[in-house]
């Protein structure tokens, strides 16, 4: 009877992966009968495999039939489970584990062996600092792991495993400490997971679509590749979400004023990182504002700019030929093809030309009178000023639009039009049952020790996410 189960399983699963170029199928020879070892060359150590599975089993000059015994006496391997179904054997084929089948035993039994390539612990590209941790999360989510667990040493510390993606069966990992988490949010996000049902999971965008507000160019799901700034945010009650084999990390729930905050306020003098962080309010502001506030003055309220400036400008844009929306229009998009070539281009070359492409198409656009200084001038500040809020960028970019498109229409009243409504966007966002604007509109619990300015560490670090400030 073991006999014809044996032959099943072998025969179900040479038909499911034999073609593979990769797939090792190596028959050992018992007193007994036949034990066959089946894994992936590809991903599994091969190393490990044949000192602590293959070579304590070939010792054996008599093998015992109970399966326990071979378990706890013979195999040395780390971890070693029982498996039942072709699937979940297929599953830990897939995964890098070597299972065992025995055709005098009707058991089927896995051991751990995987072993990933990987790169090297590198700091991220997208998050630089002056000042602090270099290191940045990897593609391998075992590493993730250790680098977190490095950082916090805590008994509450949680991983969950979720696996999601019918045929990619990817692993993700839920983040937390227990008892400083709301429970309301883990149940949550647990919820939210179990409701995607893609085929494929590839990468970590796949998860944020799924949690984030829908129908906004504001991101309300956060993410990282620093550990440090991941860290940081479990310790505050978040939620943070791993996936395999993408090096960034997802935090929930994740709110507005964090945009403006970066790693290096932490990590240098509190004094001079504050003055930057109101520089970069004063840069939201700018890039969101000032392009609206301009095509409305110079199209309907020349009254209420200086008369001197006034002639100013009109000598200025003498024999420009478009609308000045219209000018202002496509010098943005001007800026924007600039930007994107840089991003685009080589790491080498790509700042290079954005910004010998910048002076040249501002320059070349003023002496063919087809936009004046003063417009070049007005999207610079606006261009350069959403370069200090990075996060922010696509956003803020389509809202600054919006605003302006108002002003073209209404001036001012379209432009104060306009900001409400960007408000009232943000105020009607939300971040996992979170408001998206927290802790702003939450008197009861609001503190100033993080917020626009940051107070000192020792007084941030016992912030809590409030659970009862979800609605």
């Amino acid at each position: 009877m073991n006999e014809k189960k044996y032959q099943a399983r072998l025969k179900e699963i040479k038909e499911k992966l034999g073609d593979n170029y990769d797939v090792i199928l190596r028959e050992i020879h018992t007193d007994k009968g036949v034990i066959q070892l089946i894994f992936l060359d590809s991903i599994s150590d091969s190393t490990y495999i044949s000192q602590y599975i293959i070579s304590p089993l070939l010792q054996q000059e008599e093998i015992s039939d109970d399966i326990e015994v071979i378990k706890s006496r013979v195999l040395a391997a780390n971890h070693i489970g029982d498996v039942e179904k072709i699937d979940a054997i297929l599953l830990h084929i897939l995964s890098g584990d070597i299972i065992l089948l025995f055709s005098f035993i009707d058991a089927v039994i896995y051991c751990s062996a995987r072993q990933y390539s990987s790169r090297a612990i590198e700091e991220p590209p997208s998050e630089v600092v002056i000042k602090g941790p270099r290191e940045g999360l990897t593609e391998n989510i075992a590493e993730n792991i250790s680098l977190i667990r490095k950082k916090i040493r805590n008994r509450d510390l949680k991983f969950e495993r979720v696996i999601i993606g019918e045929e990619s069966n990817t692993t993700v990992l839920l983040v937390y400490i227990e008892g400083k988490a709301p429970q309301h949010l883990v149940q949550y996000i647990k919820r939210r997971l179990e409701n995607i049902n893609n085929h494929f999971l590839f990468e970590i965008n796949f998860i944020e679509e799924e949690l984030k507000c829908k129908r906004t160019p504001f991101d309300t799901i956060g993410y990282t590749e620093k550990p440090d700034v991941l860290v940081s945010k479990v310790s505050e009650g978040r939620v943070a979400i791993l996936a395999d084999s993408s090096p960034f990390a997802l935090t929930a729930p994740h709110f507005f004023l964090e945009e403006i905050q970066m790693a290096d306020d932490y990590y240098l003098n509190k004094y001079p990182q504050n003055y930057f962080r109101l520089i970069r309010w004063v840069a939201l502001l700018i890039a969101l504002l000032l392009p609206g506030l301009y095509v409305a003055l110079t199209t309907y309220h020349f009254s209420l700019i200086p008369s001197i400036f006034v002639f100013r400008l009109a000598v200025l844009r003498a024999g420009v030929p478009f609308p000045t929306i219209v000018e202002v229009v496509i010098m943005m998009f001007f800026f924007q093809l600039l930007r994107e070539a840089g991003i685009r281009l080589p790491q080498a070359i790509g700042p290079a030309i954005s910004i010998v492409g910048a002076l040249i198409l501002g320059d070349a656009a003023i002496r063919s009178g087809m936009a004046s200084e003063i417009t070049v001038l007005v999207v610079a500040l606006s261009a350069i000023s959403l370069f200090l809020i990075p996060k922010l960028y696509g956003g803020v970019s389509i809202w600054t639009n919006i605003i302006m498109i108002f002003s073209a229409l209404l001036g001012l009243p379209g432009f104060f039009i306009g900001f409400i409504v960007f408000c009232s966007h943000l105020a009607s966002l939300d971040s996992c049952d979170y408001p998206y604007l927290y802790p702003l509109g939450t008197l009861k619990n609001f503190n100033f020790k993080d917020n626009l300015l940051r107070d000192d560490m020792n007084k941030i670090s016992k912030n809590i996410l409030k659970g009862d400030e979800k609605e």
